[in-house]
């Protein structure tokens, strides 16, 4: 039997034991402050500090930190890829390939014209990334908290898919604006160079409908990809740690760890890509097109046309993912965060299933 401190920390826990492998701990220890403070099991090694409590206010915080560095930054830096995805997307005559687009834009335009949409692209994603990793972890530890420790380890696919799509659609509201700029200055040429131009323009022709009204088929893009984004990038970790990585987690560096992490997130980035394409060439062609609705422009593009640009959006796609997962986890390392291992079965369902005795 485990400690009474031990089950009262298991307990009051949020996000249940079947995520922690626990372990036996002191009794809590008194702060500078004279306030108690709750040490987590196994959110970290024995010897790791931890910065702040699991589930707290600066937790949610820095991870939402780490959503806008992973999100801003690496989307940012693919702005050339993106441009010439949605180039091939929205106008498949003039842009036959990945390599003709590129040197058909670099022609028109000149290097320079390969970074066009970045202001937009670069506060659009920081948002989306604050709302998306920030409100993942809330959402998570929230339905782990109503599930139950048995059931949160059981059916834990389902709490990512779930926590993940509840947070992209508050991530989407945020990132909505600056995606229709982008798209536009991106796509329709002369209309505008800079975000400082479009946007006062768009606001000016069409109202604030202008940029929301591609949040629906955003959301039809994003949370699919955001869904398989983070299941399949939390399982993969758990099955590599279990079948590929020699040594258990707790005796990896901190180095080794985000390898795993960054082999993970690229594995994620492929299917996400393959799963969210169609939707993403729905937006693209109606954040270019004034009046079009996502069913018209759909029927437009036919069952071939939505598959247009995917081999730029599997690259694109499988490396932002990679390197988003890997900065989010480093801005974890850095700032000392709970890092709770792969999730393993809870002591209560092994009796139920007769695997201990």
């Amino acid at each position: 039997m485990y400690p009474t401190a031990l089950t009262q920390l298991a307990r009051g826990n949020p996000f249940s034991a079947p995520l922690f492998t626990l372990q036996k701990v002191e009794e809590p220890q008194q702060s500078l402050n004279g306030q108690t403070t709750r040490r987590l099991a196994a959110a970290a090694t024995v010897d790791e500090e931890i910065s702040c409590e699991f589930g707290s206010s600066k937790y949610y915080a820095l991870c939402g930190f780490g959503g806008i560095l992973s999100c801003g930054l690496t989307h940012t830096a693919v702005v050339p890829l993106d441009l010439v995805k949605c180039r091939l997307q929205v106008n498949p005559d003039k842009y036959k390939s990945i390599g003709n687009g590129f040197s058909v834009t670099v022609r028109e335009d000149g290097v320079r014209g390969l970074a066009k949409g970045w202001a937009p692209t670069f506060i659009g994603y920081s948002m989306q990334g604050l709302c998306k990793f920030g409100f993942y972890e809330m959402f998570k530890i929230l339905y782990s908290d109503l599930m139950g420790e048995e059931n949160t380890y059981l059916w834990r696919t389902s709490l990512y898919l779930a926590a993940s799509a509840s947070a992209e659609f508050f991530a989407d509201i945020a990132l909505a604006p600056m995606e229709a700029c982008k798209v536009r200055i991106q796509t329709q040429p002369g209309y505008a160079n800079t975000l400082r131009q479009c946007l006062p323009k768009m606001f000016a022709e069409e109202g604030v409908w202008a940029f929301y009204k591609g949040v629906v088929p955003l959301w039809m893009r994003q949370i699919p990809y955001t869904m398989m984004k983070f299941a399949c990038f939390e399982r993969t970790v758990e099955l590599l740690y279990k079948y590929v990585v020699p040594k258990p987690r707790s005796e990896c560096s901190k180095g080794e760890q985000l390898i795993v992490t960054f082999v993970a997130g690229y594995i994620a980035g492929v299917f996400c890509a393959i799963v969210s394409h169609p939707a993403d060439s729905v937006v693209s062609v109606l954040n270019k097109e004034k009046g079009s609705t996502a069913v018209q422009v759909l029927k437009k593009l036919g069952p071939k046309g939505v598959w247009k640009g995917l081999v730029a959006r599997i690259i694109m796609i499988g490396t932002l993912t990679a390197l988003q997962w890997f900065i989010y986890d480093s801005v974890k390392v850095y700032f000392r965060l709970p890092r709770p291992p792969p999730p393993e079965m809870p002591e209560s369902l092994k009796k139920k299933l007769g695997l201990t005795e």
